[in-house]
């Protein structure tokens, strides 16, 4: 299993404190938020991980990562065009592996057993559930049992209130579905559209993610905010770092 990390975009919902750095070099807390979705997978056992970003962004990800000897490899995407086209650009990293991609300003924190995902991963597309608020503000899935019955965008009215978080496991059909996919009318290559291939070749699982589970988006000034507080009070309450990488360099 090999890891891509989708870190680009333009931040827009950040402006204007990422007109000068993408958000995956923000601070959160005491570290670039970049730190926590590539620990997290360093956690899972995925040692070779492609970085994604932006052509000003690979550059200063490179200079702040290189430095923990991390098995690293980075590419570009020149434009926001859609996170399915991830597995386009990184499909000659993949090589026909299969892949877990993590979105560049996903936080999780504890329940998440994402390496026993990646060690019983059995083909297909796995993704998750995480119970929201606000379901008419993600892609929304209603699941029975592990089994995806419907999966819609940002729904105006859900069937649901599990939210699919930036974190995906894939076979190596991802690359041949996204070759597939039609731009939306936003011009994108839709992760909704991606999923919603597999789940008509009924080749879709979801892990629904237990209670103790914290997921921050962090793209927007208050979600930023609030990860970061976040961050702080789990490290003065545990005496230990979280989303550090000090543990996994070789």
């Amino acid at each position: 299993m090999k890891g891509i990390i989708l870190a680009g975009g333009a931040g827009t919902r950040l402006h204007p404190i990422t007109y000068v750095a993408g958000k995956s070099l923000m601070p959160v807390y005491n570290k670039p938020m970049i730190f926590y979705p590539l620990s997290l997978l360093l956690e899972a056992g995925i040692e070779e991980i492609l970085i994604i970003s932006t052509p000003e962004d690979v550059p200063k990800l490179s200079i702040l990562l290189d430095r923990y000897n991390i098995n690293l490899s980075y590419a570009v995407q020149f434009k926001p065009q859609g996170i399915a086209e991830a597995f386009l650009i990184g499909e000659n990293f993949v090589k026909g592996d299969d892949v877990t991609m993590i979105l560049g300003d996903n936080i999780f924190y504890g329940g998440l057993d994402l390496k026993g995902a990646v060690e019983n991963f059995n083909g297909g597309a796995q993704i998750f559930g995480i119970e929201v608020k606000d379901p008419e503000r993600y892609g929304i899935i209603e699941i029975d049992g592990g089994r995806v019955i419907s999966i819609e965008e940002k729904p105006k009215k859900p069937r649901s209130n599990l939210a699919v978080p930036g974190l995906y496991l894939y076979d190596n059909q991802v690359a041949a579905f996204t070759r597939e996919l039609s731009p939306s009318g936003r011009g994108e290559l839709e992760i909704t559209d991606l999923n919603k291939s597999y789940l008509w070749n009924e080749q879709l699982i979801a892990e629904r993610l237990p209670r103790g589970v914290t997921w921050f988006d962090c793209g927007t000034h208050d979600s930023l905010l609030e990860a970061a507080q976040f961050v702080q009070a789990v490290e003065k309450r545990t005496g230990r770092s979280f989303g550090g990488l000090e543990e996994y360099s070789q």
